[in-house]
């Protein structure tokens, strides 16, 4: 007789991933074509004074405009991290764990998105960035970066605090 798989945890956490994936995704892609469609690239518009404002730029980059010329590297990361992620999804039983995969995978997707339908190409498209706190951290990111650097702190509380997948 096979032993009895537990797959209640393993459904919750898939679920947990999709959603916030999905969620992620969906909430950058609409902000990026909110400030594609309103604002003139370059431009600033002051949200809360000095403290938060949008300022869309294109990135041929990583964070930082860091290796410009290496566009297509990044879109083949991000690819591979995406295929990482959907295979590695169901061996994920914790809901924390769960939400790293979960922000990870729509963060890297919605940037994913811009490099491969943006100008100037199909895989050398530049990714919109946009939101700017001066105050906090000199660069202009996008929901994507935010999430992904969400991704990663709780990442490392996870694993500092040795919680298993």
């Amino acid at each position: 007789m096979a032993p009895k798989v537990r797959t209640k945890g393993r459904s919750s956490a898939l679920i947990v991933l999709g959603l916030a994936a999905l969620g992620v995704y969906a909430l950058d892609q609409t902000a990026k074509f909110l400030v594609v469609s309103s604002l003139t690239e370059g431009s600033t518009v002051r949200v809360l004074g000095d403290v938060l404002q949008w300022h869309y730029v294109r990135n041929p980059g990583a964070a930082f405009s860091l290796a410009t010329g290496m566009t297509w590297i990044f879109t083949i990361i991000a690819a591979a991290v995406v295929v990482f992620i959907v295979i590695f999804a169901g061996r994920i039983r914790s809901l924390a764990w769960a939400l790293v995969f979960g922000l990870l995978l729509g963060g890297v997707l919605g940037n994913l998105t811009d490099r491969l339908f943006r100008e100037p190409s199909f895989g050398l498209g530049h990714v919109v960035d946009f939101i700017t706190t001066p105050w906090l951290i000199p660069a202009i990111y996008n929901v994507a970066d935010a999430s992904i650097v969400t991704s990663m702190v709780i990442f490392m509380i996870l694993t500092l605090s040795l919680i298993h997948i």
